[in-house]
């Protein structure tokens, strides 16, 4: 396939994919501006990813780096997170504490950037950026869930709400440095919209809302919890144990149902 005219050399790809504000590009798109056919355009990618001036967050898919970021051979991840997904035809927000972060709760620095998504997917390393991709079924529900746009640097990601994000730590503290570090986004995330948490919890089980509304309580000072306590149902069935990973043994909160068999002390100044 010949060249066409007004084609970018392939050496100047990256600096012209960020020029004409398309950092992210499939190998298609990058076929038509070179004028190659995809595959005589691998050789060039090749070259340039040795560089450092391209990576690939998923087959196919192609992101420019721009020079403040040659040492890293990668960007940030909220710059090419909402293409890749869009790329790899899956539903997701941004959650757990990196979404937390996004709503100033950033005394403990997330290590990794952590994203909700509809079906499995391996977690990816490229570079400096950790993915950590984990499932949430609730996804494969559209609109089920408080989700925000936040503008990047590239466009807009989609992230969990501040309810959602507590709701999610509450969920998989494992995943959220455990059950101190959950207390300390929670008091830092500030007032929470009471309703909104209380439709998550609808849709979680029993335990988790337990858990949150005790800790909202007892460790965050939120007042104005009593749609989340109905849904608690402490006066139903067995009583639910704070700390997944402690023994059912400790004091009885007769107003969430919680066996609080875990001391729990937030880290803030």
């Amino acid at each position: 396939m010949e060249a066409i005219q007004d084609t970018v050399p392939m050496r100047l790809l990256p600096e012209h994919l960020i020029a004409i504000g398309e950092p992210v590009v499939a190998l298609e798109r990058i076929s038509a501006l070179v004028g190659l056919s995809p595959r005589s355009v691998h050789a060039g990618v090749s070259r340039l990813r040795r560089q450092g001036r391209l990576f690939s967050p998923a087959r196919g898919l192609y992101v420019a780096v721009p020079p403040e970021y040659r040492s890293w051979g990668v960007v940030p991840a909220e710059w090419f997170i909402d293409p890749m997904m869009a790329h790899l035809g899956r539903t997701y927000y941004v959650g757990l504490l990196t979404a937390a972060a996004m709503h100033g709760a950033a005394h403990q620095a997330p290590q990794v950037f952590q994203v909700m998504i509809d079906r499995q997917l391996a977690d990816r390393d490229l570079g400096r950026v950790r993915l950590r991709l984990h499932v949430n079924s609730l996804l494969e529900q559209e609109g089920l869930l408080p989700t925000v746009e936040i503008p990047t640097h590239t466009g807009t990601l989609v992230a969990a709400s501040r309810e959602l994000t507590a709701v999610d730590l509450v969920t998989s503290p494992d995943d959220a440095g455990g059950l101190d570090n959950v207390a300390t986004v929670l008091v830092e995330l500030g007032r929470l919209d009471v309703g909104q948490l209380a439709s998550v919890c609808r849709r979680v089980p029993r335990a988790v809302t337990r858990r949150l509304g005790w800790l909202l309580a007892h460790v965050a000072a939120h007042s104005g919890l009593g749609d989340l306590q109905r849904l608690a149902a402490p006066d139903v069935g067995d009583p639910t144990p704070l700390d997944t990973h402690g023994e059912r043994a400790g004091p009885r909160d007769i107003d969430w149902g919680i066996i609080v068999n875990a001391s729990v002390e937030p880290d803030v100044w």
